[in-house]
């Protein structure tokens, strides 16, 4: 199965920390048509277990490389270059409700201190939607503004199991969606492993990618 044309680099302009990335990346990619990447559940390399991301001319986009005995709970998205351009990391808490922080680029070790070794804040916290005492089923997770879980930027829907997902803002418009990605000859199926994230104008990719990493640490 190729998917992969070639390896260009991606270049990604620095964005503001905390609250101010994600408004600061809308602003940057505001009008236009929405962008299909396709996802391949699978590293390129051979030792690694994670993620290839390509966009509709077959150029490496973003990629996830996890290896063998790799500290549980954090994943890094990279650009085609291998640099570092966001972090998703499982908070430890003693909650019910599962959560979790994305980082813009690297985040340090936290194997002695169980805190980040640098004072980066998180852009964003992920709360993942317990069903038991509401009625909505519908919903997966909350996506709230730097650190805070008092008031929800962006509310995530659908199943991810059936790759059939989308997020939306407070107005419940839609500004990214997950979808399966459809077979060019009939009777050939890509099944659950490849499937397509289409991003709308405003809404920045990585930041959307990054939601497909919590989704997969939360549904698989």
């Amino acid at each position: 199965m190729v998917f992969l044309k070639s390896r260009s680099v991606t270049v990604h302009e620095d964005h503001q920390p905390e609250e101010e990335y994600i408004a600061a990346a809308a602003s940057a990619t505001t009008g236009g048509d929405c962008r299909s990447l396709t996802v391949w559940r699978k590293s390129l390399l051979f030792s690694c277990t994670g993620f290839t991301v390509i966009d509709s001319y077959g150029d490496l986009v973003y990629r996830v490389d996890n290896y063998i005995g790799q500290r549980p709970g954090e994943v890094t998205l990279m650009d085609a270059s291998g640099k570092s351009v966001l972090t998703v990391r499982r908070r430890k808490n003693l909650r019910l409700v599962e959560n979790w922080h994305v980082y813009e680029g690297e985040v340090g070790d936290t194997s002695r201190t169980k805190r980040p070794s640098s004072s980066k804040q998180p852009i964003c916290s992920v709360k993942k939607h317990i069903n038991i005492l509401h009625a909505n089923h519908n919903v997966l997770a909350y996506v709230f503004l730097g650190n805070s879980d008092k008031r929800y930027a962006y509310r995530i829907e659908g199943s991810y199991a059936n790759r059939s997902c989308k997020v939306l803002d407070k107005s419940r418009r839609v500004v990214a969606e997950i979808k399966r990605k459809e077979a060019m000859n009939e009777g050939v199926s890509f099944g659950v492993e490849v499937f397509l994230l289409i991003v709308c104008p405003g809404f920045d990719s990585g930041f959307a990618m990054a939601l497909v990493l919590l989704l997969d640490q939360m549904f698989s």
